[in-house]
């Protein structure tokens, strides 16, 4: 097992900036359970597989993911490969089910997947990851951002950790002034949830402001949010802390309003796609505060092409799940050059290779800003998170 990280320190550390970027729609989910990117190139191929949810309640983020990695795929195949070598990719749905998701693992692995890509949700990823590590497989995740996710050894992440999310969280809404009331509604069923609430309570206490009402829910109590709503009212609380996602804030946000009820609402990065629910009136967003390590907007050059590239290919503005994605493919590549493996190689003896080959590599990608990206060997990232807001239904630098 891993020694415990200096990643929450390094990210609450590092500068807070702003940028902005907008929801990604996953228009094009796959009707199948799987898709295939197949390289274009006669001879031996890296085998990567992907897995995340292309449809059910989360499939904005799995889809986001898969479209990101199939396009980095293409662009790395299109420059070479990798070594010499083209990049094979299989992507598998699991409906954001963890049971579902160690199938997809399974039907990969039969597959001859040699490293992966995901899972996309903290709890499939966690149950992914012990089959991975039992198979001594590559494992990098793009947003499985619990703890546990990346416990192991084999096991590295792009996004930032649930617990980095909640302290930088707090420590922008204190260093911000922000709100001196605050109200926290989190499903405490749900590890990515849970773990954010946790750290973003201790870190409070460091912070100006209290922690009136804290509330939880569960997956299985998550329509009606009326008593939570009412005790932050009650209190006085003018800031909602939202670890959840997208399907839950959107109910939240239409129940507040009808209540007559209207703080601010600030969120972490399961909150990113809540303008593209469905029957849900995106004025009621207005306002909404949320930390993101990606801003589609930015100026550089790389993220230019690559919103230009993605909108044109899927239709859709590409959000932190995908960036994180394509990023990670990029960290893929990196770290099997750095290692020198090949594609004769078997998956565990890849791994061994790629696990110290990742704290020696930059990634200077879409979501680590100037500095680029570096990994520590307890998996996590090394990188700043930005800070927006939506306005006028987009969002924007706050």
């Amino acid at each position: 097992m891993k020694k415990s990280t200096k990643f929450l320190s390094l990210l609450l550390a590092g500068v807070l900036t702003v940028g902005s970027l907008a929801g990604c729609g996953g228009d094009k989910a796959a009707s199948d359970s799987a898709s295939s990117t197949e390289a274009s190139a006669d001879g031996e191929v890296f085998k990567i597989g992907g897995i995340g949810p292309t449809t059910g309640a989360a499939a904005i983020y799995g889809q986001a993911v898969k479209n990101a990695m199939e396009l980095a795929v293409n662009e790395i195949n299109e420059a070479g490969g990798i070594n010499g070598a083209q990049v094979e990719m299989k992507f598998e749905d699991d409906e954001h089910d963890a049971e579902k998701s160690v199938n997809a693992y399974n039907t990969l692995k039969d597959w001859g997947m040699q490293a992966l890509l995901g899972t996309v949700t903290s709890t499939p990823c966690i149950a992914v990851a012990a089959e991975a590590t039992n198979d001594n497989m590559f494992l990098l995740t793009p947003s499985g951002s619990a703890v546990d996710c990346v416990a192991a050894e084999n096991a590295f992440r792009v996004c930032f950790s649930d617990p980095g999310q909640g302290a930088a969280s707090a420590q922008y809404i204190g260093e911000n002034k922000l709100a001196s009331k605050v109200a926290v509604i989190y499903d405490s069923s749900d590890v990515y949830s849970s773990g954010i609430y946790e750290k973003f309570a201790a870190e409070a206490a460091n912070q100006e402001f209290e922690i009136v009402s804290a509330e939880a829910f569960t997956a299985d109590n998550n329509k009606d949010f009326s008593t939570q709503l009412q005790k932050a009212k009650d209190a006085g609380a003018e800031l909602v802390f939202l670890p959840i996602y997208y399907t839950e804030a959107a109910l939240i946000l239409g129940q507040a309003d009808k209540m007559g009820y209207d703080p601010t609402f600030f969120g972490c990065d399961g909150m990113d796609g809540i303008l593209t629910v469905e029957n849900f009136d995106t004025a009621l967003a207005e306002g909404v505060m949320l930390l993101t390590p990606f801003a589609a907007d930015a100026d550089d050059e790389a993220t230019q092409k690559f919103v230009s590239t993605y909108k044109e290919k899927y239709g859709d503005i590409p959000n932190q799940f995908a960036a994180d994605a394509y990023d990670g493919m990029y960290a893929i590549k990196a770290a099997f050059e750095k290692a020198e493996v090949t594609p004769d190689m078997s998956a565990s003896d890849i791994c061994e290779a790629v696990k110290p080959a990742m704290t020696e590599i930059n990634v200077k990608g879409l979501t680590g800003g100037e500095d680029g990206i570096t990994w520590t060997a307890d998996g996590e990232p090394n990188k700043s998170p930005k800070a927006v807001v939506i306005k006028d239904g987009a969002y924007t630098a706050m």
